[in-house]
């Protein structure tokens, strides 16, 4: 019997049922799937380059930690965080914000871990600030192998013009690329405590609940990271996106990533694009 072609056969059906969810969304939807084995890899639109919003956030903990691992800052460092700072971003989210309203010195720890698991707008451009701006994080990344990516503002200018979303961007079979070299990390781009550190706070994540996490076992670890544009003037969603690693009961994972662009559904309905597919992809491995 030929069992490869029976699993690219059960790989192509996972396929179609995902291009089902897909039919008639008025939406540009990116995606890449990609389990242990390498015949269990597949993408609709995964070379398509698509806004990330807040998943560069992800991007960026990558590059700050590096310099962490190169001795140049370290995770109990205190940063200062000045009121003329922080009152300049009241009008984007920050949940860092709202605890110091009055600045404070705050430690690399809790900035990565606000900007990361909370998405941070504040503290996201804290770290930017930090190592040198967007063109030092883009400029490591390529350095590292993720080549697919382009990343021009930080949170605040990004934030300023809609049209600035589409200039940082990447791809869902490259978001999955990243996920891939940072979890096995296999040519060591992060010291233990750096990757330990990591790993764990994008499985604190606490955005994002609703889409890859919304149809899976509520017991099911998921370390990933979110970007929503919000709707514009005319009810258009620039992007809705969810990059993780799924892991499954037995310990086996796989990796996900849904890049939702240029769409006229209701957010819910974006929501539950990916959170559709993260459920048939956790049927296939499951069952795999």
């Amino acid at each position: 019997m030929n069992f490869g072609f029976l699993k690219a056969q059960s790989i192509e059906n996972l396929q179609k049922k995902i291009e089902k969810v897909l039919k008639n969304k008025s939406a540009t939807v990116g995606v890449a799937i990609s389990g242990m084995d390498p015949s269990d890899t597949l993408s609709i639109n995964g070379d398509k380059r698509l806004p990330m919003q807040s998943v560069f956030k992800y991007h960026l903990a990558l590059a700050v930690l590096h310099e962490v691992d190169q001795g140049k800052f370290g995770l109990e460092d205190n940063i200062t965080i000045d009121k003329e700072l922080v009152d300049a971003y009241s009008h984007l989210w920050s949940p860092l914000r709202k605890k110091y309203p009055e600045g404070a010195e705050v430690i690399l720890a809790e900035i990565l871990e606000y900007t990361v698991s909370l998405s941070d707008n504040l503290g996201c451009d804290i770290l930017f600030d930090l190592i040198g701006g967007p063109t030092v994080v883009e400029a490591y990344l390529h350095k590292i192998g993720i080549k697919e990516i382009t990343i021009v503002h930080k949170e605040i200018d990004m934030q300023a013009k809609w049209e600035r979303q589409f200039e940082n961007w990447t791809t869902a079979n490259t978001a999955n690329l990243s996920l891939k070299l940072f979890f096995e990390n296999t040519e060591n781009l992060l010291t233990d405590k750096s990757y330990s550190f990591l790993l764990e706070i994008l499985k604190g994540t606490k955005t994002g609940l609703k889409s890859i996490r919304g149809l899976l076992p509520k017991e099911t670890v998921v370390a990933h990271k979110t970007g929503s544009s919000g709707k514009n003037s005319e009810g258009l969603t620039g992007a809705l996106n969810n990059i993780g690693i799924v892991f499954l009961p037995d310990n086996s994972y796989f990796y996900i990533s849904v890049f939702v662009s240029d769409s006229k559904e209701s957010n819910d309905t974006n929501q539950k694009i990916i959170a559709e597919i993260a459920k048939l992809a956790w049927d296939y491995f499951k069952n795999a």
